[in-house]
């Protein structure tokens, strides 16, 4: 590359994320790295320089790190909306939410009328029940859409799902179905309800059809779209890819290739299949560490591991301390349910950490961040290793007392800030109450205890957008407009940090993305206004220019 012309990007202001060299108003760029950052006049005397005036009255930061989402964000548009807040999908068309029961029938029922094939099951997605106006929509509902079509509703959490009759027959759910989160009423009948993956999967028409969808080429380039059009350079996909199934590799390598695909993707190996046995850890860790060596592209990256330990608090299944959680719904668990026994976890935890992996694990209560933090803490004293970066994901309730062991440790956060705007009424009165909500997503006391921490949308849970996520982090305002823990609430420097380069440290990419230096790659995020200089709340209303990734720009909405 070293033939290649340099490109000057200018800039009305850079923002590096460096401390040495906070600020500039040029980017030299070379190929894909950048070879200078200051002002335009500091490059003139390179050779073979070609200007680029594009972003002159625009702002330059690090491209945006989202370190916790799934390809199945670009899959599951595939499918009817249902959720309870309106979205965009990739192309921009505007989805109004559904917001009573009524409504969500409504929509099933017009498609259900527009579907050819009468035995196809219907998939839908993003509802949440505890909007629903104090009604859960269980399999009584659906059956008012169709009696004969196979009907499969994916919740906005994915961790539940609710079925209608017809798709329990098919599925041989009835009163006489041993599998935990198979929800039940008062007479021990199934009430459509199923909770986690293993009730789910007995549903297997319907969570197959979104995985089969998930895997498509059509998937990817929607997941990467997305991303481009909220300023995302980098994206992690956490765990929903099976990179031991046949193909997957192969179609990651292909949408990534593309010189026009815009962003870099981390996909995380998936703890998939593994029955807790020494052995068969020891298999998938190996598989793990031959995608990092060997498999790695420009634009497709490996090297961490996803654990999903326990389930979502607003779906109730989510593990939580006493008093557990303040209204559940009849036919749930009193306190969530462990997605993996918690003995597994150290001889789990330590077969990855051995094997030289970072294990990101899902843990949304703070049981399952306990559990999670004591294996971490085993894995280090039998086998003691620097910077390993072990994450714990989503992080909404971990303690005070919690992130001082994970700062001992060395250990990270992925903190899901956005949950503060999205369900934060419903977690101060109807989840966990208003005490512990007021605590809840503490970036501030991560800051406080010095873990490095970033903050992640995990969409398609939540739609994906930094500048959004960041807004919740500065603000921590509901939806009714409530400040929730506003002792929690951190400053715009430290979030953009967040999305930037501590998300980069977490993905073990910080010494090529993250922040702007010489010899890092050129990813940058353009946007129409200074997030440092417009009102906190006005945060998540900035434009989005788009995007430059490896020094080719990609402007938003466009296809």
């Amino acid at each position: 590359m070293t033939d290649a012309p340099v490109r000057i990007f200018t800039a009305k202001k850079v923002h590096t994320m460096d401390p040495t060299q906070p600020f500039a108003t040029a980017i030299a760029v070379q190929g894909d790295r950048i070879v200078g950052v200051g002002d335009r006049e500091d490059f003139l005397d390179f050779p073979q320089t070609e200007v680029d005036e594009r972003f002159g009255n625009k702002i330059l930061l690090p491209g945006f790190v989202e370190a916790h989402s799934h390809v199945m964000s670009g899959a599951l548009w595939e499918f009817p909306y249902v959720g309870f807040y309106e979205r965009s999908d990739p192309t921009g068309r505007v989805w109004s939410g559904c917001q009573d029961v009524d409504s969500v029938l409504q929509r099933l029922i017009q498609c259900d009328q527009e579907m050819v094939d009468p035995d196809q099951t219907l998939v839908a997605w993003g509802l949440d029940p505890i909007f629903l106006q104090g009604e859960r929509l269980v399999a009584k509902h659906l059956d008012q859409v169709s009696t004969k079509r196979p009907i499969f509703v994916f919740h906005a959490s994915g961790h539940l799902a609710t079925v209608n009759s017809e798709m329990m027959r098919q599925s041989g759910i009835d009163q006489h179905t041993p599998t935990p989160g198979v929800a039940k009423d008062d007479s021990g009948v199934p009430n459509g309800e199923l909770q986690e993956p293993a009730a789910m999967s007995l549903a297997s028409d319907g969570l197959a059809t979104i995985f089969i969808a998930m895997m498509s080429s059509e998937a990817k380039w929607s997941y990467a779209l997305e991303a481009r059009n909220c300023g995302v350079t980098t994206a992690a996909d956490l765990g929903t890819t099976r990179l031991t199934m046949e193909g997957q590799l192969e179609a990651w390598r292909q949408a990534t290739d593309d010189p026009q695909y815009p962003i870099r993707v981390v996909v995380a190996f998936g703890n998939f299949g593994s029955d807790g046995t020494p052995a068969n850890i020891r298999d998938m860790a190996e598989k793990a560490v031959h995608l990092r060596e060997h498999e790695e592209s420009a634009k497709l990256r490996f090297g961490i591991v996803k654990i999903v330990l326990d389930g979502s608090i607003q779906g109730f299944t989510a593990r939580i301390s006493h008093p557990h959680y303040l209204d559940p719904p009849p036919g749930h668990p009193g306190n969530g349910l462990w997605l993996i026994p918690p003995e597994q976890m150290p001889d789990i935890v330590s077969a990855y950490h051995q094997a030289g992996l970072t294990v990101h694990c899902h843990c949304n209560g703070d049981e399952a961040a306990q559990v999670f933090i004591d294996a971490v803490d085993a894995a280090l004293q039998t086998h003691p290793r620097e910077d390993h970066r072990h994450t714990v994901q989503h992080c909404q309730l971990t303690t005070e007392q919690q992130y001082k062991k994970m700062s001992e440790l060395g250990m990270n956060a992925n903190i899901f800030a956005n949950h503060i705007f999205y369900w934060g009424d419903q977690h101060a009165t109807i989840t966990v109450g208003s005490p512990r909500a007021e605590k809840m997503d503490g970036c501030a006391t991560a800051e406080r205890e010095g873990v490095k921490f970033s903050i992640h949308s995990d969409a398609p849970i939540t739609p994906m957008g930094q500048l959004h996520t960041i807004w919740c982090a500065v603000n921590r305002l509901t939806a009714s407009g409530n400040i929730l823990g506003p002792e929690e609430r951190i400053g715009v420097h430290k979030a953009l940090q967040a999305c930037t380069i501590d998300a980069a440290h977490q993905l073990l990419m910080d010494n090529e993305i993250g922040s702007l230096e010489n010899g890092k790659l050129a990813d940058f995020t353009v946007l129409e206004s200074d997030p440092y200089e417009v009102e906190p709340e006005e945060l998540k209303n900035i434009q989005v220019w788009g995007t430059v990734v490896g020094g080719v720009p990609f402007q938003a909405g466009s296809q």
